[in-house]
């Protein structure tokens, strides 16, 4: 393929896929050698599966640390990271990639964004996460018009009829927004969970009991198994409840909250060697099957594989190692130490 780039594509010397714990590590380490780094996620902020999965459970098997939440370690290594000053670009996957003439490769985005990078590090974990969405034939047309995905669609629901679907804190939490905030308060708020039991803190479900006994929200079980449009607009979603017993419920808006799961995308059709969707590497660089492209966390495989944090920050660093070999070819790469070097403490400003 020629190598022709946009005026507005991001040249830089690695592109990390993924804003984890092993990311985040791999972004330090890139750091102290001096090589420039861009990351890219595809949730809307940065901690991965410790942000969205466990954030205030606690893990009690990181190297000097006795105890810290997943929110604790993901700003702990953020502020670890912050020396070096890495660009995010969140909310975004990648989409495509393509190897150039002069052996970089071109990365684009679903956001539109394109990277010409001379290596890349896959820290997905267990893949880009996605939000679950109801599934039933045409219903994705609606989509960003009439039914979203994300808590944060703001004044959009402002004096509409608004049914929000989920049982968790997020949910909950966004039921009670937009039935109690001025500046954005829904003209009625039902709230739908499959079960009649709701999974947050105790005293958020205390403050939604007492919504729904005010009469500002509408608590119901059962599932969305149909709908009703009129002029290619939804009017209404068809609830089916828990006796198998299925009513319309109108409605202007539909705001999904059921969570995240991982899906490979486009990467399982990068061409590298996998096993069991998951990229196979060395154990010497974590290098893949494609020169210049490293894999490290859960995305990878290797014989004795642990999918452990501490075990994707020791791929990370040697990743970062070969691929200083990759940016620096004519340079000695030289292990120096944080605690001895001057040029690592000038870097890190200590």
């Amino acid at each position: 393929m020629p190598n022709q780039v946009q005026s507005d594509c991001i040249q830089t010397d690695a592109l990390v896929i993924g804003a984890g714990p092993t990311g985040l590590f791999a972004a330090f380490q890139l750091g102290l050698q001096e090589i420039k780094t861009h990351i890219v996620d595809s949730l809307h902020y940065a901690g991965g599966q410790c942000i969205e999965l466990y954030p205030d459970k606690p893990i009690y098997d990181i190297p000097g640390t006795p105890r810290c939440t997943g929110r604790e370690l993901t700003e702990n290594l953020l502020k670890q990271l912050k020396p070096f000053d890495p660009q995010f670009h969140l909310g975004q996957e990648i989409s495509s990639l393509e190897k150039q003439a002069d052996g970089r490769f071109l990365a684009q985005t679903t956001a539109g964004q394109s990277f010409l990078t001379k290596t890349i590090f896959i820290a997905a974990g267990v893949g880009a996460f996605q939000a679950r969405q109801i599934k039933l034939d045409g219903l994705e047309r609606f989509n960003g018009s009439q039914i979203f995905y994300r808590s944060d669609a703001n004044t959009v629901f402002a004096n509409k009829h608004l049914l929000v679907v989920g049982g968790d804190t997020a949910a909950i939490q966004s039921a009670l927004n937009f039935a109690t905030d001025s500046t954005q308060k829904a003209a009625s708020v039902t709230l739908l969970h499959r079960r009649d039991v709701l999974q947050a803190e105790p005293e958020l479900l205390q403050q939604f009991q007492a919504a729904c006994e005010a009469g500002k929200i509408r608590f119901m079980v059962g599932q969305v198994t149909a709908y009703s449009e009129v002029q290619g607009c939804m009017t209404a979603a068809h609830i089916t409840d828990v006796d198998g017993q299925t009513a319309p419920l109108a409605l202007d808006v539909m705001l999904v909250l059921l969570g995240l799961s991982p899906k490979l995308g486009p990467l399982a059709s990068w061409g590298l060697a996998m096993s069991r969707k998951q990229v196979e590497v060395d154990t010497e660089k974590f290098s893949t099957s494609e020169p210049g492209i490293f894999a490290i966390g859960d995305i990878n495989s290797y014989p004795g594989k642990k999918k452990l944090i501490l075990s994707g920050f020791h791929e990370a660093t040697l990743a970062v190692f070969g691929a200083a070999e990759i940016i620096f070819p004519e340079k000695k790469i030289m292990l120096q130490y944080t605690t001895t070097s001057p040029r690592l403490h000038a870097l890190l400003g200590a």
